[in-house]
């Protein structure tokens, strides 16, 4: 079945094997290391600190891997991170009077840089794997990659608990790292061992984007995944535990569910913006992006009615979240899809590394704020944050060419 398959599609359902394999064990990974640390009775801070190096070592790595990814081809790019996955792995494994913060964060720095690269790899073949006079089948792969992740993400949490109560930490990580290990080798196997590579040796400057566009678009997307992780990273899980009272499993199962929820509505955004058609001469990402301002927004002025009532203030976040993730969702599908579109064919991987640094960047001062916000002020003023990054989003993208104006330029 699978030799019958056109070439460009056998790569693609390839690429997103390669994708999937690594998000499963990303996903578990992050679940393993908050429960067993918890388990061994570190801080919340001290646990915190073990994911600062992933965030910050990710902003640098797709400024880097965009670079390497053009130079040296998409093919070993993708290797370079299931290797260095497979490695972060193998260190977790050692004895538990070993494992002190420092070994840890430098485990979580390997696993940020090997997450990036991988992301960069996939998200960049996807443009030498559609013509360019498709740009339908663009958005549905992009949307369907982008998705499928997230969801596959949700699935790695409850898979990381799994693992932990059945065969322990230490057998998890050799399971995950063998697993690995044989996704690399058939995806080195089978992966064209020139995608992606660029006609020309891109200078280390030419990581810095010099389009307007793209440049714009990384600022939007920015904003927009500060907007995220300002109030939903450490903020929300604090709250449902520390003020509703809820245990850990169950935020745990939610927060997994959640993610697993945004990813279908993610991997959907195609068919579902395709059932609301607009003009010709509108932004989707513009309209979308209001459309989660606006929910965010009434979110923050439900919390403000309630107060200090507690009794429906987790119906009220659940209603909020579920209407918070549907925007969020089909945002960053429009947002994942324009800068695929907007990137060079040659050398693609220079402006998407430099989109997703950017992307890192959001993360990265997102989760920050998040603590810091909640901690002193608590978690309306970082819906508030999160409403105001919204908002300097959607103007930003709004000098961005849409979907349809782009392919009329190109």
């Amino acid at each position: 079945m699978f030799s019958q398959l056109d070439s460009k599609i056998k790569q693609y359902l390839i690429v997103t094997g390669n994708y999937w394999a690594f998000t499963l064990t990303d996903g578990a990974l992050r679940m393993l290391v908050v429960l067993h640390f918890h388990q061994l009775g570190f801080g919340a801070l001290d646990i915190a600190l073990l994911f600062l190096f992933y965030e910050f070592f990710g902003v640098v790595t797709n400024l880097a891997g965009g670079w390497l990814g053009a130079r040296i081809g998409l093919n070993r790019t993708m290797q370079i991170g299931l290797t260095l996955q497979v490695l972060a792995l193998i260190m977790l494994t050692v004895s538990a009077d070993m494992l002190t913060v420092a070994w840890v964060m430098a485990a979580q720095a390997l696993s940020g840089i090997a997450k990036d690269l991988n992301k960069m790899s996939a998200k960049s073949s996807v443009k030498h794997l559609v013509p360019e006079d498709s740009p339908g089948k663009l958005f549905q792969w992009v949307a369907l990659l982008t998705g499928s992740k997230n969801t596959l993400k949700g699935v790695g949490f409850f898979l990381g608990a799994f693992l932990l109560g059945t065969v322990g930490f230490t057998n998890a990580m050799w399971l995950m790292a063998a697993a690995l290990t044989i996704a690399a080798m058939v995806s080195a196997m089978l992966l064209k061992q020139g995608l992606g590579r660029a006609s020309f040796k891109p200078k280390f400057s030419d990581i810095f984007s010099k389009s307007q566009n793209i440049n714009l678009l990384s600022l939007a997307r920015m904003f927009l995944f500060a907007a995220r992780d300002i109030w939903f990273v450490v903020a929300l899980p604090v709250f449902l535990s520390a003020k509703l009272q809820w245990d850990a499993w169950n935020v745990g199962a939610f927060m997994a569910s959640w993610v697993i929820a945004y990813g279908v509505v993610q991997g959907s955004a195609p068919k579902l913006l395709s059932a609301s058609k607009s003009k010709a001469n509108t932004h989707p990402a513009f309209h979308w992006g209001l459309r989660l301002t606006f929910v965010t927004v009434l979110l923050a002025i439900a919390m403000s009615i309630q107060g200090e009532d507690l009794n429906y203030l987790d119906i009220t976040l659940i209603i909020g979240l579920i209407f918070f993730g549907i925007c969020f969702a089909i945002n960053s599908s429009i947002h994942s899809f324009l800068i695929v579109s907007l990137a060079k064919a040659d050398g693609v991987s220079l402006d998407v590394g430099f989109y997703y640094m950017a992307n890192a960047m959001g993360r990265l001062i997102g989760t920050i704020l998040s603590g810091y916000l909640y901690q002193y002020h608590g978690l309306l003023v970082c819906l508030w944050g999160s409403a105001f990054m919204l908002l300097l989003a959607t103007v930003v993208v709004k000098f961005v060419p849409s979907p349809q104006l782009a392919i009329i330029k190109r």
